[in-house]
């Protein structure tokens, strides 16, 4: 019997996890199908609904939903409890609608496990939104136990210190001037979005050997991991990130641990250029 997924955000036209399921069905021989949910808020309950009724054997989310939807399915585990964050939703043996979060996976297995002397390094995550509690978690759990967050609205910052005590905060207009201070940057904002804004100075005094992280995929290079990239900084953007949560996702649904091979990687750029 067909199987049916779809990823629910808005924006969503932009994304490629259908393009990343798809691959993997054809390699593995799944008969199924994933498709984009563009929804609004009221959305939810039907969409979840549809879960329950065998219409969706899973589904991805995304923007702006990834806490909005906890209040919709019947349980949250693991890293999506840790978080208050879910990006992927699965209907169990028992028909319990488990809310799960394999973005923290995502970015442990795509960049921090690269990270030497994780315990005397500094992070900063810019950005309290969706994906932050995520990326905050997934660096804990790196080692690292210096973590500093900064938000546009400060409000934000405060609400994720709640759940994460151990944050430091800093003010968004000492942003560009406290840079200098940290090993690791990571961009968890919408800046840099394709047709999007962008920050409004460059990052001409990081570290040399700072490592900055990009959340964003789409565009590859971002105006900030070009400037960083040219002058010589290490630099990733967020398509391993993307590529490695949906590995996790499709295990939860499937069973099967898919093969993340070169000409996924190449396909995936390919829809990118």
């Amino acid at each position: 019997m067909k199987k049916f997924f779809g990823i629910i955000g808005n924006p969503i036209k932009h994304s490629l996890s259908p393009v990343l399921h798809k691959y993997w069905f054809e390699k593995y021989g799944i008969d199924a199908d994933y498709s984009i949910i563009e929804a609004v808020d009221k959305d939810l309950p039907e969409v979840i609904k549809k879960i329950k009724q065998g219409n969706y054997s899973g589904i991805n989310v995304t923007l702006p939903f990834k806490q909005k939807i906890i209040h919709h399915v019947d349980k949250v585990v693991n890293d999506a409890e840790l978080t208050g964050s879910v990006n992927t939703i699965l209907l169990n043996n028992d028909k319990t609608i488990v809310g799960e979060n394999t973005d923290v996976y995502g970015l442990q297995a795509a960049y921090l496990k690269e990270i030497d002397d994780s315990l005397n390094k500094k992070a900063l995550v810019i950005g309290a939104g969706g994906v932050s509690p995520s990326v905050i978690l997934s660096i804990k759990k790196s080692g690292i136990r210096n973590i500093s967050v900064t938000n546009r609205t400060s409000e934000k910052c405060i609400f994720l210190k709640k759940k994460f005590n151990f944050l430091n905060l800093i003010a968004w207009a000492d942003l560009e001037s406290k840079i200098k201070d940290f090993d690791i940057i990571i961009n968890a904002t919408s800046l840099g979005l394709k047709n999007g804004n962008d920050f409004n100075f460059n990052f001409s005094n990081t570290k040399k050997e700072v490592i900055y992280i990009d959340t964003i995929y789409n565009p590859l290079e971002t105006k900030t991991f070009k400037y960083l990239k040219e002058n010589g900084r290490r630099v990733f953007n967020g398509l391993d990130m993307f590529i490695y949560q949906g590995q996790k996702a499709f295990y939860l649904w499937n069973k099967i641990n898919p093969e993340i091979d070169d000409k996924l990687v190449e396909l995936l750029n390919s829809k990118l250029k």
